[in-house]
């Protein structure tokens, strides 16, 4: 093989590297902090929610998350010292538990 084409094809395979992992890199960085900012502790109805994600604490944040979104398309972060949220959860977190068992 000619030293130039072997020259050329190991700078792009560099060049493609170098730029794959800086894109990881950036992905990785937008999930390696806390979500939350604010806490919303006031009760928001059941029916007002679409879906709730729950983030137990780790290494990209100290803090347990729970966002909920709600049914406007509004994602809220719940406070999870609120008794509300606390049932919410235990509520769900049953639910899934019973689902699971059912198919077994």
């Amino acid at each position: 093989m000619n030293s130039k084409l072997v020259v050329a094809v190991l700078a792009l395979f560099l060049i493609y590297a170098a730029v794959s992992e800086g894109v990881s890199l950036a992905r990785m960085g937008n999930e390696l902090r806390c979500q939350c900012i604010d806490l919303h502790s006031k009760f928001i109805p059941p029916r007002s929610i679409r879906d709730v994600k729950l983030t137990p604490s780790g290494p990209h944040c100290q803090n347990t998350e729970i966002i909920a979104t709600l049914k406007d398309g509004r994602e809220v972060c719940l406070d999870p010292t609120a008794q509300w949220v606390k049932i919410i959860i235990k509520a769900i977190l049953d639910k899934a538990q019973a689902n699971a068992e059912a198919k077994r």
